[in-house]
């Protein structure tokens, strides 16, 4: 009985710790992958189109183009485009490129989505007034996510 019951405490605690969100700062990446959902839930793949294609919010659409959100006015070309990304990298490649691109390309302009700290802050420099301690993510883990249930959806044909 004492087995069984300690069987399921373990069972139990797993299953709670595949919930939680992981914290900007305890991202694990490997290669520029994230291989876990960094929420815990699965992405929405609408919300993440909106995410996306937000001026507000993800703001993607400033560098990135796509053939499926052409319906979208304005968007870039500075990054590469969209289309097919799902059939390019897998997903936890496409997590770590959301979240922070410079863990896979080095060199890239692609801010990090999901990053608090390491910031350069020139503001010091000129006015005293930059933010002090950690700044806040771009994006929550859970906008990452359906940003990357999204990307997903863009296969080639």
């Amino acid at each position: 009985m004492k087995r069984i019951v300690t069987t399921l405490v373990v069972l139990g605690l797993t299953a709670g710790a595949a919930i939680a969100e992981v914290a900007p700062n305890d991202v694990a990446y490997a290669d520029g992958a994230i291989a876990e959902s960094l929420s815990g839930v699965a992405g929405n793949a609408d919300r993440g189109r909106e995410i996306l294609t937000s001026k507000s919010l993800g703001n993607c659409v400033a560098c990135h183009a796509a053939d499926a959100y052409d319906d979208i006015s304005f968007h870039g070309e500075i990054g590469p485009m969209l289309d097919g990304v799902g059939s390019r990298w897998e997903e936890a490649e496409v997590r770590g490129i959301v979240a922070n691109a410079k863990m896979t390309f080095e060199g890239t302009i692609m801010p990090a989505f999901y990053k608090t700290n390491g910031y350069i802050r020139p503001g010091d420099a000129y006015t005293g007034k930059a933010a002090k301690g950690d700044l806040p993510p771009l994006l929550s883990a859970q906008q990452i996510e359906d940003v990357v249930a999204y990307l997903m959806t863009l296969k080639d044909e």
